[in-house]
């Protein structure tokens, strides 16, 4: 891709996604994250009506009288994209491929964010780390996610999610704001989604295609892995075929569903024929 194609591209996804986070989103963002990171601020005199738990006991002991620690809303929040860059992503049936919805939805989100002043920082992966973007404010720090998720060209086409997310514990030590975009066809990753689950709050985006819910029956078929390039023959037109797809599938789908709940991470299924825009809505909405 060019230059000029490239800033072509570039423009109209943001003046598509800041459309949406300046007159959809960005309310929306504040309203579900703004305020949920607490900061120490100070010490005072215990007040009738304080809450004991407030309690700060070593400088009690020190003057001899009840003080408690004052904490306040972080005005400044990090939001941490986690994007997977592996060869399924570049799969889609209908006008879309899953990696050009995951880069609207990314755009999205980091405009929203910057409407809120926050930072916002970016780790692309396959099953290794391709690139970590430092968190940063500012409009032309946004331009250039954008630009790196539309032109990136990863190393590897595999794909491990525990091993971002163990980068991700080693580089961002304050609590942020942490979402995963891919379509999750991984496994393994389950003690390292609970330890970020708990440190930062998280949310996984599965972005797919209809297609892979339920395969259709094409006859025999060339099909190419794209994540090892390993081209086999397939009798779609068998049964036993499509129930061992579908099986795999939704094993695929219950192990993240399962995984992301009993951490209490957040759950976002889009398919990629249908609005991303109302799921984000709708899941926000649901947090407030």
């Amino acid at each position: 891709m060019d230059t000029k194609d490239l800033l072509k591209k570039v423009r109209k996804i943001e003046i598509k996604t800041r459309r949406l986070s300046d007159h959809i989103f960005g309310g929306e963002y504040h309203s579900t994250f703004k305020g949920r990171g607490m900061t120490f601020s100070e010490v005072r005199n215990y007040q009738y009506g304080d809450d004991v738990r407030s309690i700060d006991w070593n400088v009690t002991a020190r003057y001899n009288e009840p003080f408690i620690k004052v904490f306040e809303e972080e005005r400044e929040l990090t939001m941490i994209l986690i994007i997977d860059v592996s060869g399924s992503e570049s799969f889609g049936t209908n006008e879309k491929f899953k990696r050009e919805v995951i880069t609207e939805i990314a755009a999205t989100l980091s405009f929203s964010a910057m409407q809120n002043n926050d930072k916002v920082g970016v780790l692309l992966f396959s099953d290794q780390v391709e690139l970590f973007i430092p968190p940063k404010k500012g409009k032309s720090h946004i331009l250039r996610i954008i630009r790196e998720l539309l032109e990136f060209d990863p190393i590897s086409k595999k794909t491990s999610i525990s091993n971002a997310m163990e980068f991700l514990l080693g580089v961002i030590k304050k609590k942020a704001i942490v979402f995963i975009l891919s379509d999750f066809m991984d496994k393994g990753y389950e003690k390292t989604i609970q330890i970020v689950g708990k440190k930062h709050d998280l949310t996984g985006i599965r972005i797919y295609d209809k297609t892979e819910t339920a395969f259709p029956n094409l006859g025999f078929v060339p099909m190419i892995d794209s994540e090892t390039n390993i081209i086999k023959w397939v009798n779609t037109s068998s049964n036993s075929v499509r129930k061992l797809f579908q099986k795999n599938y939704t094993k695929h789908v219950t192990y993240f569903e399962d995984i992301f709940k009993r951490n209490g991470a957040g759950i976002i299924n889009s398919r990629i024929d249908e609005s991303y825009v109302k799921k984000l809505l709708g899941y926000f909405k649901a947090r407030i």
